[in-house]
This record gives C-alpha cells, structure tokens and sequence, in this order.
C-alpha cells in the first residue's frame, strides 16, 4: 500500500519524535535536515539513533504503527555517512535524500547504505531510499535519477526550495508548479515508484490544502508531505479512494470477468464504456487499498 501522508517532525524533538509514534499519519519522517539547527545535529543524530532501537519492529505493510524514514543531510552537505550511521536499523523503512540533482548521489547513498546494512545484519537492499526533488537540474534529470537504484521507492517534490531556484514565489493557484509536477509524477510512473506532493505550508487554509491535494491526486501523486498533525485527516481522506470510487472499481472488475467468460470484449458499466485499461485501473485501484472483489 502506498502512504498517503508523510509527516516531517524534527530529529532533535524527543516530546515530538514521541508523539509521531500514534498520530495518524501513514509514513513519519524524522529529519535531520532543514527542520534542525547545524548545532543541534549531533545530538539529533544521537536522539534519533536511540528511538529506532527501541521502536517495535515493523511487520508487512501495515501503517499503523507508521513506517519510519529519516531525511539525510544532502550529499554536498558533508555529513551524510553520519546520517547514515545514525539511521540505519532493523526498524528503518527508509531515508528520505534532499535536493537531489544527480543520479551519481543515488549511487552513493545506495552504497553506503549496502555497506552499513552487511555491519549490522540487515538484509541488504531493504532499506529504501525516497528522492526529493527541489531545483530545476534536479527536475530536468529526473528519470536519470529516479532509475539510478533499484532502492529508490518513492520521489518526492520540495516546492519551496524550488521556487527559490526559479526565483519566484508559491501562488495560491500553484501555476509556476505545474510542470514540475506533471515531470514528477510522469517519471513516478516510469520507474513505478510512489510520488509524494509538496508540503503546505498555510496550517489554517483547510480548504487550501483540500484543492492542492486534489490537484496532486489527479495528477497521478500518491501522497503528500504534512508539517502538522493537523494537517493529516484532510491529506488521508483525499488521498484515499471514496467507497463510491471502490464500490465503481468492484462493479467494473466482476463485470469485465463475467464477460471475458461470455466471450465478449468491450463493455458498459453504469451506461460507461469499459475497455482493458478502465479494468486495470480499476485492479490497481482495489490492490493498492488492498480489497480484493
């Protein structure tokens, strides 16, 4: 199942890291990045290091409890293996790499990576590796990068920093997004991986971020990133199928079956035409909520 939210809480909160143990949200990212002053990286390392190893371990695909990721320092910052070594546990879904512009960073996180799973006796490859895309080189190289490694699962778009690189600013419409986005979310599809949405950054515009996730989701964005727990019913609900959505799906699956035994090819659902995509739309709609018809 893909995770619908993904919330960022800061690696040198404890009260913080805490609380995202049980507050809803699909995928916790604990960060060690911008939501942490330089000084205080260190000791984030250290907080961060000591709660993955008392975490229960994660079983499945289950969302509840979350999936962990940390978001690394980017690789010209200088202090990714540290990161690394900080992060790295049984009980790590994934790291989540920031402002990523060329495939060769993929590489070396993946290595590194490999190299720390082998010291501490986790399978290799397990540990899964989200791309956050946040200038424009690294939006043009997308598919160079998304493809670098079999560990990346998911991209992710960064909008502000973005922005600052276009120089210009975040509109209400969210015009200047538009092909970053649709760039995103085209190369997700290629390399069949998650993509998760921008961030909202206006905590009492509710009806703001109900149309930028609608946005996204039609967009072919699975997820989308949240800087509160408040933030994350609205993110869940509309990222989520609705049960007439599902209840359509089930309809087009049992009747496409049944006509595939009759002998017949195309069909009407609810006065619709149904073809072979609309059916396996309709089968990875259900898969990815997991109901089976």
């Amino acid at each position: 199942m893909f995770n619908r939210s993904w919330l960022f809480m800061p690696g040198n909160k404890e009260k913080m890291l805490d609380k995202s143990l049980a507050i809803g949200t699909d995928a916790v990212v604990w960060d060690l990045e911008d939501g942490v002053p330089q000084a205080d990286k260190p000791a984030a390392r250290a907080l961060i290091r000591a709660k993955l190893d008392t975490l229960p371990l994660q079983t499945g695909e289950s969302s509840s409890p979350p999936q962990f990721y940390v978001r690394i320092n980017g690789v010209t910052a200088g202090v990714f293996e540290e990161d690394l070594k900080a992060a790295v546990s049984n009980n790590l879904s994934g790291i989540m790499m920031p402002k990523v512009e060329s495939p060769d960073e993929v590489r070396l996180i993946a290595r590194t990576l490999a190299t720390l799973e082998k010291e501490r006796n986790i399978p290799v490859g397990s540990i899964k590796i989200i791309v956050t895309f946040e200038t424009a080189l690294g939006v043009i190289r997308a598919f160079e990068i998304a493809s670098a490694s079999d560990r990346v699962l998911g991209l992710c778009f960064g909008a502000e920093d973005y922005t600052l690189d276009l120089g210009t600013s975040r509109s209400r419409e969210g015009s200047e997004l538009f092909y970053a986005r649709s760039t995103i979310a085209v190369t997700a599809a290629a390399v069949k991986a998650q993509v998760i949405d921008t961030v909202f950054s206006d905590l009492n515009d509710e009806e703001g971020l109900s149309r930028e996730c609608q946005l996204a989701r039609q967009m072919g964005f699975t997820g989308k990133c949240a800087i509160h727990p408040k933030q994350l019913p609205i993110i869940n609900r509309l990222f989520s199928p609705t049960e007439r959505e599902l209840d359509y799906a089930r309809k087009v699956v049992a009747a496409y079956d049944k006509a595939q035994e009759a002998g017949l090819g195309v069909i009407t659902v609810d006065g619709k035409m149904v073809d072979p995509p609309v059916v396996e739309r309709s089968r990875q709609l259900l898969k990815r909520f997991k109901d089976n018809p």
